[in-house]
């Protein structure tokens, strides 16, 4: 059972018989946890305009019956986010983080740097100010350290040059083993993802950089193009799977950042 008012960020939600709803929420207390709305589709009172995807809510739960799941008492809305189910490039870059979430995270794993992360790249999405590009560099590089998956961007995966010292400036990616690779190891294809030098040490400051501070970084045009070409292989990679959200983003985005 959830604690009491929990913050919780509405990632997933899908139809349940005819009234009901099953929602899943990345918590700030518990993770992500799965609960079952009662009656959602047909209540005017009880979640009007609550369960919306991407809303920052605190809720109850209780012990469920029927379904397993735990059922959710309330819901109290906190920040909307409604400026981002207002376009569909917000949605779908939205919805590619909360699809990395729902498939990356366990059940009730706490994570509370991941939900802080979260809860910044939807704030700063809503506020339309900065670069919706640059804010999904920041939320996949971040999302890979905490999960263990940080790419190695600091020396060759195979013969263990430092980045410094290799030549020419931009370096093929060796998805395989996680990081970049020199021209020896590994010829730079236009087919596979690569990084320019400059890329790599942006990419690098964005993943450990004050958080507020990390989305004003400024990256070119080319800059963006490369960073986000190289997350949006990677990522998938080492996940094991393509994100649907990815493809839905891409198609709006016309495979352009």
């Amino acid at each position: 059972m959830l604690p009491s008012a929990t913050s919780a960020i509405l990632i997933r939600r899908r139809d349940y018989g005819d009234y009901d709803l099953i929602v899943t929420f990345f918590t700030l207390s518990q993770g992500k946890v799965s609960l079952i709305a009662k009656a959602a589709k047909k209540s005017i009172r009880r979640f009007a305009g609550v369960l919306e995807l991407f809303s920052e809510v605190d809720i109850t739960a209780a012990v469920g019956r029927r379904s397993g799941l735990p059922v959710l008492q309330e819901a109290a809305l906190k920040h909307p986010f409604d400026q981002i189910r207002g376009l569909p490039t917000r949605i779908a870059y939205a919805s590619y983080w909360a699809e990395l979430i729902d498939v990356w995270m366990e059940d009730q794993v706490v994570q509370a740097e991941l939900y802080h992360l979260l809860r910044h790249a939807l704030t700063e999405l809503d506020r339309g100010v900065t670069s919706e590009a640059v804010l999904s560099i920041l939320f996949q590089m971040r999302l890979l350290r905490l999960s263990g998956h940080r790419p190695n961007l600091e020396l060759c995966g195979t013969c263990r040059k430092a980045v410094d010292a290799l030549r020419p400036n931009v370096l093929a990616v060796d998805l395989a083993k996680g990081g970049i690779a020199c021209l020896g190891c590994l010829p730079c294809s236009t087919d596979g993802p690569h990084l320019s030098k400059g890329t790599i040490k942006q990419l690098q400051w964005i993943a450990d950089g004050d958080l507020a501070r990390a989305a004003r970084i400024r990256f070119t045009p080319a800059a963006v193009s490369e960073a986000l070409g190289f997350l949006e292989c990677f990522v998938p990679y080492h996940l094991g799977r393509q994100p649907r959200s990815l493809n839905v983003l891409r198609q709006l985005r016309g495979n352009r950042p």
